[in-house]
């Protein structure tokens, strides 16, 4: 299995970003993927999910700004990030989840699988 994620950079304060995770090695319309982030010093959180069918999860803290879709032709998740702020500067991972819809809270136990991450630096 192999989960490429990409599209991480340094943007300002409100812009934006639009990350992929571009999946192999696997049935990827049979798993929902899940975004996470970790920054320095803190724990891995879940930031939103996608299930096969396209049901969603947000987080609270980027309800409203970031977008996940997927692309089941091409294999890939993304992940539009809108109005970004400092506190967003994080390493994103995706992930493949143990079951095919979308929990009441995305959490790291949620995943089976791990990508390695790409880096989001927001700051002026």
């Amino acid at each position: 299995w192999q989960l490429q994620a990409s599209g991480g950079g340094l943007v300002q304060p409100g812009g934006s970003l639009r990350l992929s995770c571009a999946a192999s090695g696997f049935t990827f319309d049979d798993y929902a993927i899940g975004w996470f982030r970790q920054a320095p010093g803190k724990e891995r959180e879940g930031v939103s999910c996608i299930s096969s069918s396209g049901g969603t999860y947000y987080a609270d803290f980027v309800k409203g700004r970031f977008t996940i879709s997927r692309d089941n032709a091409k294999n890939t998740v993304y992940l539009q990030m809108n109005s970004l702020k400092p506190e967003d500067t994080a390493i994103y991972y995706c992930a493949t989840l143990w079951t095919n819809f979308v929990p009441l809270h995305l959490a790291p136990e949620d995943a089976n699988y791990w990508g390695q991450g790409t880096q989001v630096t927001v700051s002026s």
